[in-house]
């Protein structure tokens, strides 16, 4: 005797997708993570002052020379990258531990800028840029005056 199956037109496109989800598993690939975050990521810091213009990122772990910064037209890119080996050797005891990796981030900056003064500074893990603004886009005060009759 045949048995009636009921179909069920959902069940084969969530076992599609389970299979997809598997299969970047096990591939290693990762779809890119929306917003621009992904591993290798700068967190970047952006303020504003009345001169000039903040840039604030952490990367811990990297000398001051394998920093790059760039300014391409109103675009600022952060490149770093860091090549650590330590070995420590103890009775019977042997520990190596490598930390290789590479970091970048491009950001857009407010127009008004002087890219070509800007400072860099870069202690305790912190780099801080700072764009000074040009004189047209600083705030300026304009004094209220009354006559009285």
């Amino acid at each position: 005797m045949a048995s009636i199956v009921r179909w069920e037109p959902f069940r084969d496109m969530v076992s599609l997708r389970d299979a997809m989800d598997r299969m970047f598993e096990e591939s290693g690939f990762r779809p890119p993570v929306p917003f621009g975050w992904s591993e290798g990521s700068l967190s970047v810091d952006m303020y504003e002052t009345d001169e000039s213009v903040i840039v604030k990122t952490a990367i811990p772990g990297v000398k001051a020379d394998d920093i790059d910064i760039s300014v391409t037209g109103d675009t600022l890119t952060v490149r770093a990258e860091t090549k650590e080996e330590e070995e420590v050797k103890r009775e019977n005891y042997l520990r190596r531990e490598r930390r290789f990796g590479s970091y970048c981030r491009s950001v857009t900056l407010p127009g008004g800028l002087e890219a070509d003064k800007a400072e860099a500074d870069y202690s305790d893990g912190i780099l801080k840029l700072t764009f000074p603004k040009t004189e047209e886009v600083k705030p300026k005060s304009i004094k209220v005056t009354s006559k009285q009759e």
